[in-house]
């Protein structure tokens, strides 16, 4: 089944978010090897693709996993929790209707 993750910021958290990043994304492109992500990404500060200095508020991740234990305990590992870059990170099902 898909889940998504979806995780909001610390403010002020970008610098911590920029140095996690290489392991988060070492994440992502296993799941995505796996053909289990669907989509991710994160929410810029601000209506611009590159927010620069103004950051990111969370993360978007769609992806498939056994079940929805197994997708918190997914989201609980992520460098961005252990680098205190996320507050917030809530974990629901998610059912895909388009595209199909």
């Amino acid at each position: 089944m898909l889940y998504a993750i979806i995780a909001q910021d610390q403010e002020h958290s970008l610098q911590a978010r920029l140095a996690a990043r290489p392991a988060h994304l070492e994440r992502l492109r296993t799941l995505q090897d796996e053909g289990r992500l669907v989509l991710c990404g994160p929410h810029p500060a601000i209506d611009s693709e590159d927010p620069g200095t103004a950051g990111f508020t969370g993360s978007l991740i769609v992806a498939e996993f056994p079940d929805l234990e197994s997708a918190r305990a997914w989201a609980a590992q992520d460098p961005y929790v252990a680098a205190e870059v996320y507050q917030d990170v809530v974990v629901k099902p998610f059912k895909r209707v388009t595209p199909a």
